[in-house]
């Protein structure tokens, strides 16, 4: 597979939104968030699946520009 501008783009956004949900983990377990509970709940219901869509996305944009 070739890593191009698109798909790097695509596989930051999924570490950015990884590093987010890992983030929210430790903030809400700690007890008091630095956002409130609320708002670290909602990047952390957001981020999952985000940090799976835009890896497929890398993924699937890589192999398609194989040929």
């Amino acid at each position: 597979m070739y890593l191009t501008p698109k798909s790097g783009l695509f596989l930051a956004g999924s570490c950015v939104s990884a590093i987010a949900a890992v983030g929210s983990i430790f903030e809400l377990s700690y007890g008091q968030p630095d956002f409130g509970v609320t708002t670290t709940t909602i990047i952390l219901i957001l981020s999952i699946p985000l940090t799976g869509l835009f890896f497929f996305a890398a993924v699937r944009d890589a192999k398609d520009n194989i040929k």
